[in-house]
Parts: C-alpha cells; structure tokens; sequence
C-alpha cells in the first residue's frame, strides 16, 4: 500500500474517532446509569471509560502512523 493512501486511512481514522467519541463520552457520564445512589462510578460508566481509552490510544496511533506514512 502506498504511503498517501495509508495517511489517508489513518487520518480519516482519527477525523471519526474525533468526531464520534467525545459527544458519546458526555452522554455516558452524565446518564443516570453511570453513578450509583452514593455517587460512586458504576460498571456502566466503568466499562465506559476503558472503551474511550481503547479509542483514544488507537486514534493517538492512527495519527502518529499517519504523519510517519506522510514523512517515510
């Protein structure tokens, strides 16, 4: 695969997770399901917070893989 069409795929990558991540993240923490009567995390909120570390890992990977396929 060519090195501008790979930088394409990455950065579209990112463009998504940028655009779809952060408004699904609001709306988890602020869902009734996300804290117990306490106040304390639920596993709802807990599961949560791994999927948006997961996803933000892969898009910091998708950007650093795309400047290095746009620079190589």
């Amino acid at each position: 695969m060519e090195s501008p069409l790979l930088a394409v795929l990455l950065l579209v990558n990112v463009v998504f997770n940028l655009i779809v991540w952060p408004p699904l993240y609001r709306r988890v923490v602020k869902d009734p399901r996300s804290r117990d009567a306490a106040g304390k995390a639920t596993r709802f909120l807990t599961v949560h917070i791994v999927l948006f570390a997961v996803a933000g890992a892969v898009t910091l990977a998708s950007a650093i893989g795309a400047i290095a396929a746009l620079v190589a």
